[in-house]
């Protein structure tokens, strides 16, 4: 079944975009929670119509993504935590914490959106990557002190 996406999905495609999805998860997802719309030929014509209109919607999608990006790149992360000897932490830092973290910030990531390859065991300064839109990263620093 042929769609046409009303929002950016990471597995799919953009604003616009005509994609090919399973019968099902149209009907079941998408288009009930308002992601896409049936691509038949009428709305293939107001797709055209449409098309100014996401296109305005993406632009100020990004535009909100860049501006998120300055916030958290101007961001320093500095967090506390037991460690050993060697600076080994009891304990690790998860991409779940630095969102907490950035919530208390005032800024509200979702966590899946916090890239960390693994969690942090030491103490030392991290850069970590944010996904914030398909086309946009940010990078957080993140400061890792022993506590006292």
């Amino acid at each position: 079944m042929k769609v046409i996406l009303k929002e950016n999905m990471d597995n799919l495609g953009h604003i616009g975009d005509i994609v090919k999805v399973a019968p099902g998860y149209a009907r079941n997802y998408l288009i009930p929670k308002g992601f896409a719309i049936e691509a038949t030929t009428k709305n293939a014509k107001a797709l055209e119509h449409a098309k100014r209109q996401l296109e305005y919607k993406k632009n100020k999608v990004l535009e909100q993504a860049k501006q998120l990006v300055a916030r958290i790149e101007g961001l320093v992360l500095n967090l506390v935590h037991q460690a050993g000897e060697e600076g080994k932490l009891f304990g690790s830092v998860t991409n779940m914490e630095l969102a907490e973290q950035l919530k208390a910030q005032g800024i509200e990531i979702d966590r899946k959106k916090i890239v960390l390859a693994e969690p942090i065991k030491q103490v030392g300064e991290y850069t970590v990557a944010v996904k914030v839109h398909p086309e946009v990263t940010a990078n957080l620093k993140v400061t890792i002190t022993k506590a006292e």
